[in-house]
């Protein structure tokens, strides 16, 4: 049985390269672009959560990344940036800014004389608590008109091409 679904913008595009390279099978862009656009516009979806906190994407990152980290709320900056897939210049400009904005600090790394580690300030504390209960409201707006059989199946989906594209290291 075939699936009903309504056309959307990908759909055009798969139609004109139908057109212009009928030789090619270009169904791959159909499910690539998609999770494309849908990245896109999620990350759009959830950057206005974040913005009425004063924050962006990169900072709820490393300040959620701290917070499930549990107590003392303190990790490495190697292990925050490996963590968040950018690079140690990056992290050290961000970690500047959020301590400069108090929601971070650096402290001595007691294990190692020559390193530092990165803590939540009370401050960075309250705010990543309240943000990160909106951002999973607004994650469940997203997604409420999917069916929960649905989002399960999808998730599924989508953990196996995770898989392919980011192999667990053995």
């Amino acid at each position: 049985m075939a699936i009903q679904r309504q056309m959307d913008a990908v759909d055009a595009i798969l139609q004109q390269w139908g057109r212009e390279r009928p030789d090619l099978d270009v169904s791959p862009m159909g499910v690539i672009g998609r999770l494309g656009r849908c990245s896109a516009l999620l990350r759009r979806e959830l950057d206005k959560v974040f913005s009425s906190f004063g924050m962006t994407a990169w900072e709820f990152d490393v300040l959620a990344t701290l917070r499930r980290a549990g107590e003392p709320f303190c990790l490495a900056p190697t292990t925050l940036f490996s963590t968040l897939m950018i690079t140690s210049g990056t992290m050290t400009r961000q970690l500047q800014q959020l301590e400069a904005s108090g929601l971070v600090s650096r402290l001595a790394n007691p294990s190692d004389a020559r390193s530092m580690l990165v803590q939540l300030t009370p401050a960075g504390l309250e705010l990543i608590d309240r943000a990160v209960t909106a951002h999973v409201a607004n994650e469940t707006r997203l997604l409420a008109p999917i069916a929960a059989a649905e989002l399960a199946q999808l998730d599924a989906r989508l953990s196996e091409l995770l898989a392919v594209l980011e192999p667990v290291a053995e």
